[in-house]
């Protein structure tokens, strides 16, 4: 975990910061993205240190953007949340200061505006809810508006889920929509502008209904992955897919066309689930063995 919980970034007059929940354990990677072998990592020389051990071990994390922007403070995707009953061990009961990393950057929970989950996984929407003091659920955010996908959405409430994905709706998605504060949005080529400067794009493959998130401020521009790109080796390789992507072929196509766009307009790209440094731009690779089809120069 980086010593300094908020890494902070300047788009425009948009400030990015990056709110740390935890860092995932060292078979994530493994288990994440079977093809992303230890021999291919190795094989991507800039990979080392920040985001893969020297013997291609995946470095990976969990965190939330805190956007300000144009007055309003909005969340991009929320973590795993404290006190979850979660399938995934690292995910299970964690108990982190999410919440005082959150207010020590300036967004107490009183005082955000927006929630946006990129798409409806446990890792992604965990922070919209914490325990009240009778033991439910309630939003974490009372005054937010949360977005999401109405194509998310509803592919999730036609989808027969397994019980720890019902589990995670009951605890992490229900509530909000109990409580008034969800927002469906229909999310459009080439994206649906949610407030000036920020803007969902179609993300499909992930999931049906997934989106990323552009943002545009004074001729720069940022792009927040969601899970479109889990990890930076997915640059030098994007046929590589997730061992939970409900639409492989599809994710493929989204990743090679928001890459392929983020290297056009020179856009900052903020990874989702990126090790620190996590942001950086997209360059072609160098043409060289193990170099692949682009790579992500880190700022700094």
């Amino acid at each position: 975990m980086p010593s300094d919980s908020a890494t902070v970034w300047q788009i425009g007059d948009i400030v990015v910061h990056r709110i740390d929940e935890l860092v995932l354990p060292p078979e994530t990677g493994a288990w994440l993205l079977p093809g992303a072998t230890p021999g291919l990592v190795a094989e991507v020389p800039w990979l080392q240190p920040s985001f893969a051990t020297p013997d291609g071990t995946l470095r990976a994390a969990v965190h939330t953007f805190a956007l300000e922007i144009g007055g309003l403070r909005v969340l991009v995707d929320t973590g795993v949340g404290n006190g979850k009953t979660r399938a995934n061990a690292a995910w299970h009961q964690l108990d982190t200061p999410y919440l005082q990393r959150l207010e020590a950057a300036g967004f107490p929970p009183g005082s955000v505006d927006y929630v946006i989950n990129t798409h409806l996984h446990a890792d992604h929407v965990g922070w919209n809810t914490r325990r009240s003091e009778d033991g439910s659920w309630v939003p974490t955010f009372p005054r937010a508006r949360y977005l999401t996908a109405r194509a998310e959405y509803a592919y999730w409430s036609g989808a027969d889920m397994e019980e720890s994905r019902r589990q995670m709706f009951r605890d992490s998605v229900d509530p909000v929509r109990e409580h008034g504060l969800l927002d469906l949005v229909d999310v459009t080529a080439p994206g649906t502008e949610v407030v000036p400067g920020l803007t969902l794009v179609p993300a499909p493959g992930h999931t049906p209904g997934q989106s990323a998130v552009a943002l545009h401020s004074r001729g720069e521009s940022a792009l927040i992955t969601g899970d479109c790109v889990h990890h930076p080796v997915q640059l030098a390789h994007p046929e590589l897919c997730s061992s939970v992507d409900i639409d492989p072929e599809e994710a493929v196509r989204t990743r090679r066309r928001l890459l392929d766009e983020a290297a056009r307009t020179n856009a900052l790209v903020l990874g989702s689930h990126f090790a620190a440094p996590t942001g950086g731009l997209v360059r072609p690779g160098a043409g060289g063995a193990g170099e692949g089809a682009y790579r992500l120069v880190t700022e700094g």
